[in-house]
């Protein structure tokens, strides 16, 4: 599987200690600040969930990721130099104004999220369906002409 996915061990550390702290060092009254600084709209870094399953009786590996509130058309799916690049934006609802929230922990802004694909994957053996928020891309794990073969000694 380390052929697939680059796991990132300290991501969700880095996110409880950034939910831990931003509150303490920022302050209430700097939000409008960190999301001007995090770029239209994105008060925190937003990287959805996933997961990676590897079906080795069928050469499959299906990445599963959680979108909530977004459609298809709101996700884009990219392959270039054997990398697959999900990426989306959730927009902020404009239904109430900005000052008026008590507690605000949605999160809106742009995201991406990339693996690193088995090598000789061509991008129509990728499929990818999407279903009430969540995400499903498949793609074989090895090639047939990379798969190992046996050789009988004569």
């Amino acid at each position: 599987m380390s052929n697939v996915f680059f796991y990132e061990p300290y991501y969700d550390f880095d996110r409880l200690l950034d939910q831990a702290f931003s509150g303490r060092q920022n302050g209430a009254g700097n939000q409008q600040q960190q999301r001007n600084a995090a770029g239209e709209g994105a008060v925190r870094l937003f990287k959805p969930r996933m997961d990676l399953h590897e079906d080795t009786s069928k050469n499959l590996v299906t990445a599963t990721f959680e979108l909530p509130g977004l459609v298809k058309d709101d996700v884009q799916i990219d392959v270039h130099n054997n990398r697959l690049t999900v990426s989306a934006e959730s927009k902020q609802s404009s239904d109430f104004e900005e000052h008026g929230y008590a507690v605000r922990e949605r999160r809106f802004g742009k995201f991406s999220r990339t693996l690193q694909l088995p090598v000789g994957v061509k991008s129509e053996e990728i499929s990818a369906s999407m279903e009430n928020g969540v995400l499903s891309i498949t793609f074989p794990k090895s090639t047939p002409e990379l798969a190992p073969k046996k050789i009988s000694i004569a």
